[in-house]
């Protein structure tokens, strides 16, 4: 099972080639430890099996699900993803961000990426002291230090003060997270 270095901005970041079926591929990938999973091939059945494997191997995941046609966005949704992205919807939601002005963009539809300043009370923690996700629902993807973003964060970065972070989660998980943080 190849691994390759991904280089560029992902420098630092690995690849792993091999069938998304094989748990362990699945276990190379970190299916243990990651926070999140993305399924995007471009057959649907494929993604609502992978959808439904991970879903079983872990319960707490975030699964990210691709839907080719239409139809098959709810079977996603049952499968266990807890969001589906389709053509119609990506379509929809280019057109609706490109009208909207501001920092939040809209990925799917109900599923938003949204960029905050580090509130004081998470400042010296690392993400995984802070269990974001845990209480609030949002999955922090970057955390932008200075001039540098950092995708998809070591769980111990510690938080500073004059950061910022990108989050994505639903509406209701951002009202959380600054019901929680704010003040």
């Amino acid at each position: 099972m190849p691994s390759i270095d991904l280089g560029g901005i992902f420098r630092g970041h690995t690849a792993v080639i091999g069938s998304a079926a094989d748990i362990t591929t699945l276990k190379k990938a970190g299916i243990d430890s990651t926070p999140a999973v993305i399924v995007t091939t471009h057959d649907d059945a494929t993604n609502i099996y992978l959808t439904k494997y991970c879903r079983s191997l872990r319960s707490d995941i975030q699964i990210i699900s691709r839907a080719n046609a239409e139809r098959n966005v709810s079977t996603l949704h049952r499968a266990g993803a807890d969001f589906v992205m389709s053509f119609a919807a990506l379509g929809a939601n280019t057109i609706f961000n490109f009208f909207q002005s501001s920092d939040i963009v809209m990925l799917a539809e109900g599923l938003d990426i949204f960029k905050l300043a580090i509130p004081a009370g998470l400042y010296g923690k690392t993400l995984a002291q802070s269990r974001i996700r845990q209480e609030t629902g949002c999955s922090v993807i970057a955390v932008k230090q200075d001039e540098k973003t950092v995708i998809n964060p070591d769980p111990d970065l510690p938080l500073q003060k004059n950061n910022e972070i990108i989050l994505i989660g639903t509406r209701d998980a951002e009202k959380e997270f600054i019901k929680k943080y704010s003040g």
